[in-house]
């Protein structure tokens, strides 16, 4: 990875609310993503009540009809608004969007993404450096080898990370079912929050359903998923124990909130792919929501530098503020230095 890069969206009202968010980590399509924002979503949205969120997601759906494009492009585009315009929702309410969403609670574990693969890869380093940052836990990669060979890779993140560290492992489809199952035999002592998107795409709804069968290891996927129709296939279908739909990619808070309903009336526990500064008010609104995740400084510097007013760990854990809408300050100059379009 060699860029890492996001969408500031603002709204404004007529009463003065401005809402704000940023949302996506597109890097080459960026450009084509703003431009959808500004050209297709936002004159349907001109005129409308903020407080209709249902009606303002109808409205800038349309956006992902083109089939002549890659339908994620509408997808982050009708995200970025919708954050943005729940972000207004909880301002003009004086409510932050934790508690307006359910309030369940407002301390909720961070947790980072890493354990990949390379030369000067060294386990132990790493998740010291995590523990430094005062991280909760780790999703592990896995699926770049043989699932012997893996299992020695967690089976050294759990050495070096500690009981009390929470540990999950990532495959991104790598996988046959004979191979995810193997691998999950293999580290069924390591106390595994979740084993994610353990088999390869092509019919991994019924490859899941049969590694979860076999193993006592919670099975996570849906950041594959661009719709809750998708999610719930998922979850219906018993190929899950943890979803993690993606509000980002896939048409903003607004879709997320649908597939936990849905994850929720089916014992189905809700994560959220990256993108820690929309995924803490979700995963912290819901009885099922599991942990925040987040990349090291290194590669997601955003998340990191852009936030001036984002909350010191402790215990691993953010504590989510009783400021409205999303709660976060964006450095102005952060911006100003990074921005490549206006």
């Amino acid at each position: 990875m060699t860029h890492r890069s996001t969408i500031v969206t603002r709204i404004s009202t007529q009463e003065g609310v401005v809402g704000e968010a940023y949302a996506g980590d597109e890097d080459a399509s960026l450009l084509e993503i703003d431009d959808i924002i500004n050209h297709e979503i936002a004159p349907r949205l001109l005129g409308q009540d903020a407080f209709a969120t249902e009606l303002c997601w109808e409205l800038a759906r349309p956006a992902t009809f083109d089939i002549l494009r890659d339908r994620r492009l509408g997808l982050v585009a009708c995200a970025s608004v919708d954050a943005a315009i729940w972000d207004a929702v909880g301002k003009a309410l004086g409510q932050p969007l934790w508690r307006l969403w359910g309030g369940y609670r407002s301390r909720i574990p961070l947790i980072a993404i890493g354990g990949y693969y390379g030369e000067d890869a060294n386990i132990e380093t790493e998740v010291d450096g995590l523990r430094d940052l005062g991280l909760a836990g780790l999703k592990f990669k896995v699926g770049g080898l043989e699932p012997a060979e893996d299992a020695e890779r967690a089976r050294a993140a759990r050495r070096a990370g500690g009981d009390d560290f929470i540990l999950a492992v990532d495959a991104n489809q790598a996988w046959t079912p004979r191979q995810a199952t193997e691998f999950c035999g293999l580290v069924a002592d390591l106390d595994l929050v979740w084993l994610e998107e353990p088999c390869r795409w092509r019919n991994d709804l019924r490859a899941m359903r049969s590694v979860r069968s076999s193993t006592n290891i919670p099975i996570c996927a849906g950041q594959s998923e661009y719709s809750a129709s998708g999610c719930g296939e998922l979850i219906v279908r018993g190929a899950v124990d943890v979803c993690n739909f993606d509000a980002s990619w896939s048409g903003g808070p607004t879709e997320w909130r649908r597939v936990a309903s849905i994850a929720h009336a089916f014992d189905v526990r809700m994560a959220h792919h990256e993108e820690p500064q929309i995924a803490s008010h979700l995963l912290a609104s819901i009885p099922h929501g599991t942990y925040v995740e987040c990349f090291h400084p290194l590669r997601d510097p955003i998340w990191w530098n852009l936030i001036a007013n984002r909350p010191e760990l402790v215990d691993g854990e953010m504590e989510l503020s009783d400021r409205p809408g999303l709660g976060w300050e964006l450095d102005a100059d952060y911006i100003e230095a990074h921005r490549v379009a206006r």
